[in-house]
């Protein structure tokens, strides 16, 4: 686990290997440890196993290099204006909040680090942006909290003493964008992964030693996001044959884009993972949650957009025979028991059936139209 500068230090140096661990999440941290190999022989040249699919699905772990983290720092101060301090407001186990820390160390600078116990404090922000000293200043956010900074007036005044506020983690609805520049915010949209050293794409653009490459586009130019150049992982700890990293110095990712005028914009996913505040949860996960619930026959788990999540999960619930219909708290409930918060659905629908499209596949598209005309 990662505590100290000293630790941090070292994983620039590239003198031994870390694998982040939630502090606060013992379970989870147990998970990771069995998952990723935690005491096994590492690559010689890895420094860091960043996990990624938190809570939902089988956890796999990007394996960095002191060149991509460095790669990665140097891009993005290039990107922002040069070299500053960083406010840390996210988890330090993901690869967007230890990028956060990793950034201001390369720059020669402790960042500041907000206390996360009981979560993105706005109150805090004046005193905190007060006390940073450097020839710049900078933070990251994802949407979520952006919004609480736009809520209060005086956590907005302080963010605009920062000379850039990296935006993240999930997509940033145009109006949020539009609401943050007109208060005087110097927000710049982010766009990569764990498997990526962070973001890699800053307002649609590349950075500096970053390519992007659609694969097999339709007639509009939409296709596989395809991300190469020197923030790229190795590859994913103990899976080396996988599909992702199939050639050495790429990532494919499960994003549908295209590039218009040397801009990338993102339009889906190409698999059915829903991306949801920051994090990303597989639909199937929890829907063989749900339907351990005598009371449903059938469930399928879909994400519709949501202004201030990225993506809402809704659970649409076919009910047993017999059983009323399970109640939207028991669903929650139940979810959060066996997986997380975060994976628990925001809306539960119920339903006669559901929409099939070939031989018992649930059309998942279909539910997503439905639904998702009620975005809010």
């Amino acid at each position: 686990m990662l505590h100290a500068r000293r630790d941090l230090s070292a994983l620039l140096a590239g003198d031994a290997a870390y694998l982040p661990l939630p502090d606060l999440d013992s379970n989870e941290s147990s998970r990771l440890r069995a998952h990723l190999g935690v005491g096994e022989p590492v690559d010689d040249r890895c420094c860091l196993v960043v996990s990624t699919s938190g809570t939902t699905g089988v956890p796999k772990g990007a394996v960095h290099t002191r060149d991509t983290l460095r790669a990665s720092a140097q891009a993005t101060a290039e990107a922002l204006g040069g070299p500053g301090v960083w406010l840390q407001t996210l988890p330090p186990h993901h690869i967007a909040g230890l990028q956060v820390m990793l950034r201001s160390l390369a720059a020669g600078f402790d960042p500041m680090i907000l206390d996360l116990t009981d979560g993105f404090d706005v109150s805090v922000l004046p005193a905190a942006v007060d006390a940073l000293t450097g020839p710049r200043r900078y933070t990251s956010l994802v949407p979520v909290q952006l919004r609480k900074v736009l809520a209060d007036s005086a956590a907005t005044a302080a963010m605009r003493a920062f000379d850039a506020i990296l935006v993240g983690g999930a997509a940033t609805p145009p109006s949020l964008q539009e609401s943050a520049r007109d208060a005087g915010l110097q927000i710049v949209t982010t766009y990569g992964m764990s498997e990526t050293a962070g973001g890699c794409v800053y307002n649609g653009v590349p950075l500096t030693g970053t390519t992007i490459r659609i694969d097999d586009p339709d007639p509009d130019g939409v296709g596989r996001v395809v991300l190469g150049g020197a923030t790229v992982a190795l590859g994913y700890r103990n899976l080396p044959e996988h599909p992702a990293f199939v050639e050495p110095g790429w990532f494919r990712t499960d994003d549908l884009g295209v590039v218009t005028d040397g801009v990338l914009h993102i339009v889906g996913r190409a698999d059915e993972a829903i991306s949801t505040g920051g994090l990303t949860v597989v639909p199937q996960v929890v829907e063989a949650v749900i339907v351990e619930l005598d009371a449903v026959a059938d469930c399928a788990v879909v994400g519709v957009p949501d202004e201030r999540l990225g993506e809402r999960i809704v659970a649409v619930v076919v009910p047993a025979a017999g059983h009323d219909a399970p109640s939207a708290d028991e669903i929650k409930g139940i979810v959060v028991e066996r997986l997380d918060r975060y994976a628990a659905p925001r809306e539960v629908v119920v339903v006669d059936a559901l929409p099939l499209r070939g031989p018992g596949k649930v059309d998942r598209a279909a539910l997503r139209d439905r639904f998702g005309r009620r975005t809010r």
